[in-house]
């Protein structure tokens, strides 16, 4: 085909058509016919040559040019597209590097093959613009929920019509064993919006706790208008939920807004997502009265919280043992997830059990260091004494508020107490050395010889060992692992480390070393603590 004057209006017609099927700019495919026949032409006057075209875009007119760019004279690479500054002097009167010389070169006729290349280009260049505008009409419509018409199943997955454009629902966010033909009606919460260089480029979900709280704002007024907010959502998709609320209002009771006059809400909600039963929880900003909440509909009798290890340990009567865990885990596992915390259930038997196993092996050890009678050191436990380190350090009133110990028997306990540590140091430092420890990790500030010896057992034999560990490393900490948490014992945690005296710790090492400016330390320090003030 040759560019000629029949069919230079032809172009402008045809652009304007695919611009309107497509819903993008007709600029951009134009754009795209210049790029196309450039190339076509290239493949005419030679691949080095620098070969452009523009439509003019009221007559449809198609201009061929040359440009070659005056560049350094030792710089030319190509001589098809780049001259000297000497040879653009028969081109141009004052010649820059960095000019270009523009000579009009005639039309090309497209021959079958050229033609078919120029369409190709076309095509992907209106593809990309397609895309770009689908990107940018749905990329706000994230995290909202969108209706959408089932086109096609591919492998499991859903393609949606969302109106200008497709989404995916793939085969993980369906719910259950949900199944659609062509045609049907879907609601979905929209998960993603990405650039894709292929394929569709929303994604969908029908499985996301957040497509739960998109429902319940558009069934309870009071949550779209803000009086009552939704602050923590858990899903076994299909099976069972947890959602927790709370009102602004105190006039308003969160549970029952939600729930609605004979559950006509909580049922709308229900019913998309399959007969999914939902638990509607007050949230509370009191972690165990939160749980105790969130643990519904098992009673509970006592809440302990280890806020360090981000666990709590939550006591049932024997009877709500199987209500509280639920049908294979669920209640316990939802409750968890929603509240963000591990949560380990005990009967009141087991709790009773493992107390008395703690108080035995505390009356044993007092019985052992300190040489006394078992009544005696079950007095020492039942007062609250958990370590020799407590009896050794401690004011010596606490020990004479003690029924039945004077003056007397309280220093020779604290004495007791002594001896046993200081030769439990002596042997620990002994092993320590023996074990290749250097002097610059006993002259650590810090550490006594039995966490020293722990440390050398794992390896950590000098102070830039030591510089080198983590947090977690020492005090122990949780990892998430298939959905579940999981304990990291740490090297010295069972001396009562905290994460946070082991990243001071480890942190006071590192200056020490030389490997941290402490300024840099204080800086980090008081930044922090102005954004925990702003915060509150």
């Amino acid at each position: 085909m040759a560019i000629t004057s029949a069919n230079q209006l032809e172009l402008l017609q045809t652009a304007e058509a695919v611009a309107r099927e497509k819903m993008i700019d007709p600029d951009l495919v134009i754009q795209a016919m210049e790029d196309s026949l450039a190339r076509a032409a290239k493949s005419r006057y030679g691949a080095e040559m620098d070969i452009r075209v523009a439509i003019d875009r009221k007559t449809g007119r198609a201009t061929f040019t040359r440009v070659r760019t005056v560049v350094e004279e030792d710089a030319v690479e190509n001589y098809q597209a780049e001259v000297t500054v000497a040879q653009a002097k028969q081109y141009l009167s004052d010649p820059k590097v960095g000019d270009e010389i523009v000579d009009e070169v005639p039309p090309v006729d497209l021959g079958r093959i050229a033609a078919q290349s120029a369409k190709q280009v076309i095509l992907q260049k209106v593809r990309e613009a397609e895309r770009d505008r689908q990107f940018e009409e749905f990329k706000d419509r994230k995290g909202t929920i969108i209706n959408g018409v089932v086109k096609r199943e591919e492998y499991g997955n859903i393609i949606v019509d969302i109106g200008r454009g497709e989404a995916i629902l793939r085969r993980n966010e369906k719910i259950g064993r949900e199944s659609y033909r062509p045609n049907d009606r879907i609601r979905a919460y929209v998960k993603d919006v990405r650039r894709e260089t292929r394929g569709p480029q929303v994604f969908l979900s029908r499985t996301d706790p957040q497509f739960m709280a998109e429902l319940f704002k558009m069934e309870v007024p009071e949550i779209y208008d803000g009086i009552i907010e939704i602050r923590a959502v858990a899903r076994d998709p299909g099976s069972r939920a947890k959602i927790a609320v709370i009102s602004n209002d105190n006039s308003i009771d969160p549970v029952g807004a939600c729930v609605g006059m004979r559950g006509s809400r909580v049922q709308a909600v229900v019913g998309e997502l399959q007969g999914e039963k939902i638990d509607i929880i007050p949230w509370n900003p009191d972690q165990a009265t939160f749980l105790v909440n969130a643990l519904q509909p098992a009673e509970v009798a006592k809440v302990v919280i280890d806020e360090e290890a981000g666990k709590i340990e939550v006591v049932v009567p024997d009877e709500q043992l199987s209500l509280a865990i639920g049908r294979r885990g669920q209640n316990v596992r939802l409750a968890s997830q929603l509240t963000g915390l591990d949560i380990d259930i005990l009967t009141e038997a087991e709790e009773s059990s493992r107390r008395q196993a703690e108080f035995a092996e505390r009356t044993k050890l007092f019985v052992d260091a300190l040489d006394l009678d078992e009544f005696f050191a079950q007095l020492l436990v039942a007062e609250g004494f958990t370590n020799l380190e407590e009896v050794a350090y401690v004011d010596l009133d606490e020990l004479l508020a003690i029924e039945g110990v004077d003056e007397g028997t309280a220093e020779e306990l604290q004495a007791r107490a002594r001896d046993y540590i200081e030769e439990q140091n002596r042997k620990a430092t002994e092993a320590a050395k023996a074990m290749g420890v250097e002097e610059s990790l006993f002259d650590f500030e810090g550490l006594t010889p039995q966490m020293i010896e722990a440390l050398a057992k794992d390896g950590v034999k000098t102070l830039e060992d030591f510089a080198t560990c983590a947090d977690w490393e020492l005090a122990g900490g949780w990892t998430t692992v298939d959905g579940s948490r999981v304990k990291d014992d740490g090297i010295l945690e069972k001396f009562g480390m905290s994460l946070e005296d082991a990243q001071t710790l480890i942190m006071t090492a590192r200056i020490q070393l030389g490997w941290v400016d402490p300024s840099e330390v204080e800086t980090a320090e008081e930044e922090e603590t102005e954004e925990e003030e702003t915060e509150e």
